[in-house]
Order: C-alpha cells, then structure tokens, then sequence
C-alpha cells in the first residue's frame, strides 16, 4: 500500500523568531524550516508586551519541553531577561553580524524593523549552528556577570578619562606629563600624581613649589619607591626646567577648562583654593559688558568692538584688588 501523504506538522523545533529591539517597541516575526513567515507582531516595551510575545509563541507551538528559539541584537534588557527566564535558549547577534545579513537578504538599502526580525530569525534558521546562545547562568551568575561588566566599564571610563586629561595637559603643561606620564613613570592616575597636579595646577605654580611644599605634597600621597627626598629633587628639576609654555592668562583658562571637564566626569581631586580664587579672578576680568542696541546688528564691526575692549579695559582698572 501507497502511505498516506498528508500535511507535515510544524513543531517549535521547527520555528525561529527574530526580534528587532527599540526603546519603545519591538517588532516580531516567526518563520518556519522553509524560510515562510508564520507570523510578525509589533509589541510595547512593557509587560503587555511580553505576555503579548507570549501568547503568539504559544499558538504556533511553544511549551516547556520544546521551546522556540529567539535571535536578538542585545544580551540585556528587560526583555530579554525575561526570556531567559523563560527557559529557551537566546542567541544574541551581534549589530554587525546582523548588517551582512541584512545585505544579503536585500539588494536595496531599505530597513524597516519587521525586516530586521525577520532577517534575525531566518539566521537562527539558516545559521544556528554558528552563533552562540546566552549561557544558563544562575540568579547569582547573572549577578556577578552584571558587577564584572560594571567593573570593565569603571576602568574603561577611567581610562577615556587620563587620556583626555593628557592630550589636555599637552597643550600647556608639558612638565607634569614628564614627571608623571613619562615612560617607567606610574602615570596621572596614583594619589601622588593627583595631590601634586592639585596643588600646582599650572607651570607657574609648579615652579613656585618649595622642597617642604613637594615632601607635605609627597607623604600625603603615595610614597614614591625611590624615597620622598630624591622624588622632591627629581620634581623640582623637572617643574623648573625650560618649557615652551602659553600666556598666563591662557594657562589659567586651561586649567579652568581642565578643572570643568573632570568635575564632569570623575575628578582627579578636588580644586585646591588658588585655583577656585584665580578661575573668579579670570573671569571677572574677561566678562563682557552689554552690548548697545547699534552693535547687536553687525557684532564683528570695527566700532563696537574696540568699544567694547575700552570699557572692559576701563572696567577691569576700576576693578578692586582682591
């Protein structure tokens, strides 16, 4: 006898789901061993949303014993905790790993987010095998993978942070990066190089440090292998020595961008009182008068800007001494 042809059954083994992830939304679609779409659904960031995503597993055959698949381009995420929660396996994708695919899917350059999910789960489908899904960690694995990742970030962003404060000091402090930043020296991050950079945030100020000055500075911050008494010498040889260097006025503004910019992010230390008192006094003395309503037409005149330079002239002599 000939065997009964019928229609083949499709199980969850059989189903891919891709997820294209948004701030607000997220867009879904479900397709079969054959590349057909089942199903695509747009769902809100929100628990509505997930029992919604849910729901759509469920009716083309999601269970506890063989769940479907999901391809999306983050490993975090409200979202996809949940589906971790879930029990079924998650296949993070990356971004650029999406994009080839997507290039290949389509000749044109159109993206829309229903094609992105589809894209992710015809790669499930197509590549499975290649790609890695999130590891069954446990809550307290979960935990620890948050506090490790925040961790790398911490010392990632420390990093950004002295490469940019010494790309900054290059522009007007080349001896701080000679005493600090040379090669075999510790850097500009260790508290001596912090308690000294504090206290003579300019050349000028390096210049102007006494030997007890440097040792106060030296004991207060990590003592230096070599001894406090030959760093104190290395120090003022190095600070005293000839740089090429900007106007004052200049080195103060540096600083006070300086200062600005790592208050931002995460202080070196915080602003010694010198310093508090000459940022007031540069910029009492840079402060703009009003404009009259005849040069608010045309600022870059000739006449309202010498006039301009009069009064600030006259205004900074008139200025007490503080």
């Amino acid at each position: 006898m000939k065997p009964h042809v019928g229609t083949e059954v499709e199980t969850s083994s059989t189903i891919f789901c891709g997820i294209d992830w948004a701030e607000g939304h997220h867009d879904v679609a479900l397709v079969n061993g054959d590349g057909a779409q089942l199903a695509k659904l747009r769902i809100s960031d929100d628990s509505a949303g997930f029992h919604a995503l849910m729901e759509l597993l469920v009716r083309h055959g999601d269970s506890v014993e063989d769940p479907i698949p999901v391809a999306i381009e983050t490993p975090r995420g409200l979202l996809v905790a949940c589906l971790r929660a879930t029990g079924r396996k998650i296949y993070a994708i990356n971004s650029l790993a999406a994009a080839r695919y997507r290039a290949c899917a389509s000749v044109s350059r159109a993206k829309s987010d229903a094609a992105d999910a589809r894209v992710l789960a015809n790669i499930l489908r197509t590549d499975r095998h290649t790609h890695r899904p999130l590891p069954d960690d446990s809550e307290a694995g979960q935990a620890v993978a948050v506090l490790a990742r925040a961790h790398q970030h911490a010392i990632w962003d420390r990093q950004q942070m002295i490469n940019r404060l010494r790309s900054h000091l290059r522009e007007y402090y080349p001896a701080a990066l000679t005493a600090f930043h040379s090669p075999g020296k510790p850097g500009l991050d260790p508290p001596r190089a912090r308690v000294i950079l504090t206290a003579a945030p300019t050349p000028a100020d390096a210049v102007r440090l006494t030997r007890s000055q440097l040792r106060a500075l030296l004991k207060r911050g990590e003592r230096p292998r070599c001894g406090i008494e030959a760093e104190v010498e290395r120090l003022r040889e190095i600070f005293r020595a000839d740089y090429l260097r900007q106007l004052p006025q200049v080195e103060q503004a540096l600083d006070t961008k300086q200062q600005r910019s790592s208050g931002r992010s995460m202080p070196l230390a915080p602003a010694s009182p010198s310093s508090r008192r000459r940022r007031r006094k540069h910029f009492s003395r840079t402060q703009m008068p009003r404009s009259s309503p005849a040069s608010r037409g045309c600022p870059c005149s000739p006449e309202p800007v010498s006039s301009q330079r009069s009064e600030t002239t006259a205004n900074a002599s008139r200025m007490p001494a503080r």
